[in-house]
């Protein structure tokens, strides 16, 4: 694969698509991004625009570790996923189930309702879209400059590591 990649004269770890796929807009790249309860960013990754989102969560949830309140070894998958209808998949809810991870997604309109949806969780989703928008705030990252995924990712980094100066910076932070 890298052998591959080096002839045609990719970086290493870089997909073929570059993370640009097709969807109703045009070309477009999807961020993951996974925060905990403050907005901080604990793992992100990108992915073409038409793939669906259930299928990197798994591997967005094992490249995530949740730091621990008062220290410790961080934990390495968190105690509930709160996601939109997009994560909504047998598969993904199965996954979830088998490691203990309490799903808080809604269900599709022709679906049964679930009686123990717990909207009060459910409305802290925002969070993540604040970060989202936030990181978009940068030009560059709105855009999307970059014409490979690996330099993308690397710049999305940037601006999250950025926010992390900000926050940790600030004065009034708790």
């Amino acid at each position: 694969m890298q052998r591959a990649a080096e002839k045609k004269g990719l970086p290493a770890g870089e997909p073929k698509d570059h993370a640009l796929g097709r969807s109703r807009g045009g070309f477009s790249t999807k961020l993951h991004l996974a925060v905990d309860r403050h907005g901080i960013p604990l793992g992100l990754t990108l992915t073409a625009g038409q793939k669906l989102e259930f299928h990197t969560c798994p591997q967005l949830l094992d490249a995530t570790s949740v730091p621990r309140a008062r220290g410790g070894r961080p934990r390495r998958r968190p105690r509930v996923l709160v996601g939109d209808k997009g994560y909504n998949a047998k598969q993904l809810l199965a996954y979830l189930n088998e490691r203990g991870i309490e799903p808080v997604i809604p269900r599709y309109s022709n679906q049964r309702i679930d009686p123990n949806f717990n909207k009060t969780t459910y409305r802290q989703r925002n969070i993540v879209e604040r970060c989202v928008g936030w990181l978009k705030n940068f030009r560059r990252l709105a855009t999307r400059f970059e014409k490979y995924a690996v330099t993308f990712l690397g710049i999305t980094k940037l601006a999250v590591i950025r926010r992390l100066l900000r926050l940790f910076d600030s004065p009034n932070r708790t």
